[in-house]
């Protein structure tokens, strides 16, 4: 299993992972590392979750 949480991310983000995952497989990388890098590479072209929530530090206002 992945580190993290991975409900800051969208249905979209969750499919692409899915389908890189299941690329990597197929080309006989062990699952858990399959894994990680379907997430890396997710977070690599779009910068991370992108529902609302982040880290819980406020921007300032000015």
């Amino acid at each position: 299993m992945s580190q993290g949480d991975k409900s800051k991310y969208t249905d979209k983000q969750k499919r692409q992972a899915e389908h890189i995952e299941e690329s990597y497989e197929k080309r006989g990388v062990p699952e858990e590392e399959a894994e990680a890098r379907a997430w890396a590479t997710v977070n690599k072209n779009d910068g991370g979750g992108k529902q609302p929530g982040g880290s819980g530090r406020k921007k300032d206002s000015k």
